[in-house]
């Protein structure tokens, strides 16, 4: 499980420094490159960062369950009563 975390940020962190060292090239004029290019990395990188929350939610719901106040009542009452 924490193999997969790390993957995730790794590649997160890839995709950042391709989309800097792109734009560099780019800036300083080694080498003319498609803007196309920068928004499909700055779309991995947003479907990885997506991927992540995504992963760290579902870990959190499963961990947390969140009442409702009628439930949470009923919940109070049923200890109560055993």
């Amino acid at each position: 499980m924490k193999f997969d975390y790390v993957t995730r940020y790794e590649s997160f962190i890839v995709v950042g420094i391709l989309i800097t060292f792109g734009t560099l090239i780019k800036i300083f004029g080694n080498y003319n490159l498609s803007s196309d290019w920068f928004w499909f990395l700055a779309g991995v990188g947003l479907v990885v960062e997506g991927s992540i929350s995504l992963a760290r939610q579902r870990k959190f719901d499963k961990k947390y369950r969140i009442l409702e106040k009628e439930e949470y009542e009923k919940l109070i009452e049923y200890k109560k009563d055993n």
